[in-house]
């Protein structure tokens, strides 16, 4: 997110189900100019965004006199984080089953992995090559989705077989990214 915030007249849509404390909850994310329209659990709520730094984000709830500054850091595989809000330190962690890129090898981790966007985006990186090597948990690719970069790693070890994306691209939720054998 830049300091003018998301969109900037792109909708993006992301669907996803998350972990916090131990309940799943259902989150859906639309850039709307510069707000996201955010459906948690099937209530909507408008929200202005602007990015503080690295990581950090002022989130204002128009209308209510709300506002909370946000750190979001990155602590394990497959898009868990810990946000910080208020003090408070949340875990969220995204529900395996939306986590494709990490088990599209199957679950015996034998033959190519294909690493899949999880979310529709713009490529804003790619970290690898053909012929290079990668270990467990390596970035991949770089996606931008709402204003906010998201770092794909290999779910294993590996050589990298085919980049299928150049930076700048634009993909869809479930394109295929970079194969991995």
């Amino acid at each position: 997110m830049d300091s003018r915030g998301p969109g900037r007249g792109a909708q993006v849509a992301v669907r996803l189900e998350l972990e916090v404390g131990g309940r799943v909850r259902t989150v859906s994310v639309e850039a709307r100019g510069t707000s996201l329209a955010v459906t948690l659990d099937g209530h909507p709520v408008d929200v202005d965004v602007a990015r503080l730094g690295p990581g950090r984000y002022s989130l204002r709830v128009p209308g209510t006199g709300r506002q909370h500054d946000v750190t979001v850091t990155a602590t394990g595989p497959g898009g868990q984080v810990d946000v910080v809000i208020g003090g408070a330190v949340v875990a969220v962690a995204r529900r395996a089953a939306n986590v494709r890129s990490r088990h599209a090898a199957g679950p015996s981790g034998e033959g190519p992995q294909r690493m899949l966007a999880p979310m529709p985006g713009k490529v804003v990186r790619v970290l690898v090559k053909p012929g290079d090597e990668v270990v467990a948990r390596q970035g991949v690719v770089v996606i931008e989705a709402m204003k906010m970069e998201n770092e794909l790693r290999a779910g294993r070890a590996g050589l990298v077989r085919e980049v299928l994306v150049v930076e700048g691209a634009s993909v869809d939720a479930g394109a295929p990214l970079v194969v991995i054998g």
